[in-house]
């Protein structure tokens, strides 16, 4: 479900002590924060650890933490952390996010929910996981994969370049990379899990408009029928990406988004569509083409 290509992947699941490493040859930080704020916020973070079994990378802008031996967590931080935020950051974002952020990567169910719990004293509504913006944090069971992990980087993004994007393109770019590679030194979106129940949606006719998809809040977007919702968002974005027009959509609308706050004129003016019913039909032909695995 949430994996990306093997190079990205790493299988150990031992445990390692704690140290703190600074991962080398990345990107200069943009966020404002000084290797001093970084050192003041792991030796922070020190005294929260649940156990000795943590290791700590700086990977700036983020933190990432986990119970893995230290060389995993190392190539974890390196080989997606920094290989997702530094292809983002070129293709869509100009800041780095608002705050320094922690990476929690547990090494499987058990510790991912019980470590949930000794943290926050709450459960995690995924069994994958999930970014919490009130703690700052990136949480997940990288046992699943790190699709995941890349989809949740994109939301902390969003929120410091992109604030009142809605949530069907945040959740559309998100999803879009839980399964994807490089190419040509681009990250790029795969098919993934979520094209079989599209299909099906699609078969029965019960896919929305995306003039509805647009407009839908996130109260409706959450809700109502979420999984097609999200593989809605997510091959609308891989259209788009495939066909050349998804960085310039982000773009346009980002610029216009204060008189079209859902993104639906300007998805019309990027497609050069005025007749969006047939642009669905073909959008839904292109669907049904695409296969996974």
């Amino acid at each position: 479900m949430k994996q990306l290509p093997l190079t990205f992947l790493l299988g150990c699941m031992l445990a390692g002590p704690v140290q703190m490493v600074q991962a080398a040859d990345r990107d200069a930080d943009r966020s404002g924060f000084t290797d001093d704020d970084f050192a003041a916020h792991v030796a922070a973070l020190k005294k929260r650890l649940p156990s000795d079994d943590f290791t700590i990378i700086i990977e700036k802008p983020f933190v990432v933490i986990g119970d893995e031996k230290a060389d995993v967590v190392k190539l974890r931080a390196i080989q997606t952390v920094r290989w997702a935020a530094k292809r983002l950051k070129e293709r869509y974002f100009d800041k780095d996010p608002h705050h320094i952020l922690d990476v929690w990567l547990f090494k499987d169910k058990t510790s991912y929910e019980k470590h949930v719990d000794q943290l926050w004293n709450t459960k995690p509504t995924t069994p994958y996981g999930y970014y919490s913006s009130h703690h700052r944090a990136l949480v997940m069971n990288i046992s699943t994969g790190g699709g995941t992990l890349v989809h949740e980087i994109v939301h902390p993004f969003i929120e410091s370049n992109f604030p009142r994007c809605p949530a069907w393109l945040n959740e559309g770019l998100g999803s879009l990379y839980e399964q994807c590679a490089d190419r040509n030194d681009i990250i790029t979106g795969l098919t993934n899990w979520r094209l079989a129940g599209l299909q099906k949606a699609i078969k029965a006719e019960t896919v929305p408009s995306f003039k509805d998809l647009c407009g839908s809040n996130s109260i409706a977007f959450y809700s109502r029928d979420r999984g097609t919702n999200y593989a809605q968002a997510r091959y609308l974005c891989m259209y788009l990406q495939e066909k050349g027009l998804l960085q310039k959509f982000y773009k346009d609308f980002k610029e216009q988004h204060a008189k079209d706050p859902g993104g639906y004129d300007t998805l019309k003016a990027v497609l050069k569509a005025d007749d969006m019913e047939a642009f669905q039909k073909e959008w839904e032909a292109w669907v049904m083409k695409l296969k996974f695995p």
